[in-house]
């Protein structure tokens, strides 16, 4: 199963056929056939919506979403973390919405890291559900326009602390394909190693919509920009501008920040404590050669990738934690 879906990614990021295998040639009649239904059905949901058909919902406060157009390793949710962290630091409450794929790992993360603050971390297929929960629990604060509206839900259990936790914005997190729910910002996160693939869609490409889909977005943030040749970035650049060329583009990378041992999450370690030692990089997340990089190049770690299967669980896990790092805007 694993040499399948490592030749179905391989299709998706690699134009040239010449040097694919049998095992590729094979897939790709399937994946195309795949690939024009997935179209099909993504073409008939955006006009139901367009029409009408289909209704969109509107929160009773700002809402930022934060997406991608292909699958994986964008940084959606380190990028929602650092919204919610900088509204929460201008005094807004903010509420992150995640869908919760996998067992819900990327929603307690952000619980874990954002644990004792301000944020709020709604997890639920139905973001408007879930979100609406959160508004009878805590209240809200829109503070959009001229008029402000605040509107508080008074549960005796509660106590009188709820009005200080008043919700004052919304952060989507995977939420460019979310269309019931309307938003005041559309944040795209293009993955820098890897931005377009082949510019197919599911699953012959990586595509999640076509890329005029960027039409849509009013901020473009190039994520792994430090791993990034600077011509690969200006490639990246003028695709999005050929697309829409009022757009700002934002550049991201990630920084590790300290480890922490896994059974003791407030313990913190440098990470040069690890310097001289064997260093086992274990990862789920969708770029895990950007996360091994990221970790040669700025602590000057040699790392071996191989594939390992672990029987015993004796073993003393440290797992490390990352910071995103906004360098300024390019136009």
């Amino acid at each position: 199963m694993e040499k399948l879906k490592q030749a179905v990614k391989e299709i998706a990021y690699y134009r040239h056929q010449a040097k694919f295998s049998k095992l590729h040639l094979s897939l790709i009649p399937f994946l195309s056939l795949s690939s024009s239904l997935y179209g099909a059905l993504l073409y008939t949901r955006q006009s139901l919506y367009r029409s009408g058909f289909f209704s969109k919902n509107r929160l009773p406060v700002p809402v930022i979403s934060v997406g991608n157009l292909t699958w994986g390793g964008n940084g959606k949710t380190p990028m929602a973390e650092f919204i919610a962290k900088r509204l929460a630091d201008y005094g807004i409450s903010p509420l992150i919405l995640t869908r919760g794929y996998a067992g819900g790992d990327e929603a307690k993360m952000l619980k874990r890291h954002l644990l004792g603050g301000p944020v709020k971390v709604g997890v639920g297929a139905n973001r408007v559900a879930t979100a609406n929960l959160f508004f009878e629990k805590y209240g809200y604060v829109d503070y959009r326009g001229s008029k402000f509206f605040e509107r508080t839900y008074l549960d005796p259990k509660m106590g009188s602390h709820v009005g200080s936790q008043k919700i004052g914005a919304a952060v989507l997190d995977d939420g460019m394909q979310h269309w019931s729910l309307c938003r005041d910002l559309e944040i795209v996160m293009i993955n820098g190693l890897m931005p377009w693939g082949n510019c197919k869609l599911l699953p012959l490409g990586p595509l999640r919509e076509p890329l005029i889909a960027i039409k849509r977005a009013n901020i473009a943030v190039v994520h792994h920009a430090d791993l990034v040749l600077e011509q690969k970035l200006k490639d990246i650049k003028l695709v999005v501008q050929e697309i829409k060329e009022s757009l700002p583009i934002f550049y991201t990378r990630m920084t590790p920040s300290y480890f922490f041992e896994l059974r003791n999450i407030s313990t913190k370690m440098h990470l040069g404590a690890v310097l001289d030692a064997v260093v086992l990089c274990v990862s789920a997340i969708g770029s895990p050669d950007a996360f091994v990089r990221a970790m040669e190049k700025d602590h000057y770690l040699s790392i071996d990738l191989t594939s390992v299967t672990i029987t015993r669980f004796n073993l003393r896990l440290y797992l490390v934690t990352a910071a995103m790092r906004i360098a300024s805007s390019r136009y």
